[in-house]
């Protein structure tokens, strides 16, 4: 049977293993991440590698990978192509741990749904009454939010008290997408940009160059465009150039992933000669999964 410390280490190498994409993990970083000496690691290594459970790699970019005896030991799969479901806590990514298996403990009435997480890695970090967000999950994009209420070290689970359950649709962006597409040309003058937006209802567009998308001018570019006296430049002159946009048939899980990592409430969605065909906002995006579009 297997220490406590023992199962830290295996937990910590698959999760540092997955990670690393296949590469070998160093006793060094299971040191860090445990906040042990490194010694301690590479001594319970060899018992580990003894038992069949990690096998040491040689050479320079050497270390130790988990067998599949360890997955099995501790009720983790082990696929090839296995995706990583993360962990959030306060909306930060937590690196240094993932999940393997969601069990719902019980499903009395949606207030009081409770989800058994097995995780992979350091759960030490996470308290009780911590705020965390898992998920999405690979196939059916299931994110689950709540709170802490118990962890259990031991055998890596945390007990969740969900507040919310969204699966995420299987759709393109597309399928959300506001098609009748309102754009601006780069030669206008702000005060028209602004009347056009105004008139229109809506809080940006993107603006056109010879067919093409050429930048994006939101309300916060004309108010500031205006206190600085410019209502007669060209939009070219104040539109933002950094824009982001996706492909038609990107998924609408991976649109969320990208509006989060680039801090932007909107996606001009164009074709494969990059001309525009629609708009998609983050409310476009919340309403599809809240069942509301």
């Amino acid at each position: 049977m297997l220490t406590s410390v023992q199962k830290e280490i295996l937990q910590s190498l698959i999760n540092l293993y997955r990670n690393s994409q296949g590469k070998s993990i160093k006793g060094e970083e299971i040191a860090e991440i445990m906040n042990r000496n490194p010694g301690t690691i590479r001594n319970q290594m060899q018992s580990l590698r003894s038992l069949g459970l990690v096998k040491g790699v040689p050479g320079p970019r050497g270390g130790y990978k988990p067998t599949i005896e360890a997955y099995h030991t501790l009720n983790i799969s082990a696929t090839d192509n296995e995706a990583l479901v993360h962990i959030y806590k306060e909306g930060v990514k937590l690196d240094d741990v993932s999940v393997a298996k969601i069990e719902f403990t019980s499903i009395p009435h949606p207030g009081e749904c409770e989800a058994a997480i097995k995780a992979v890695g350091n759960i030490k970090q996470l308290d009780l009454g911590d705020r965390i967000r898992v998920g999405p999950t690979p196939v059916n994009k299931l994110v689950l939010n709540g709170v802490v209420v118990g962890r259990d070290d031991m055998d890596n689970i945390l007990l969740l008290d969900t507040t919310a359950i969204r699966s995420i649709p299987k759709k393109t962006v597309m399928d959300v997408a506001t098609q009748d597409l309102i754009t601006l040309n780069y030669d206008l003058t702000i005060k028209s940009a602004a009347k056009k937006l105004s008139n229109m209802g809506i809080e940006g567009a993107p603006v056109l160059k010879e067919g093409k998308i050429a930048g994006i001018l939101t309300l916060s570019d004309i108010t500031l465009s205006l206190a600085e006296g410019k209502e007669n430049s060209r939009v070219e002159n104040v539109m933002s150039k950094n824009i982001i946009t996706v492909d038609e048939e990107v998924m609408i899980s991976d649109a969320i992933e990208i509006m989060n990592k680039q801090k932007i409430g909107r996606l001009i969605v164009v074709d494969i000669d990059e001309h525009p065909q629609g708009i998609v906002t983050r409310t476009d995006l919340l309403d599809k999964i809240a069942g509301l579009k």
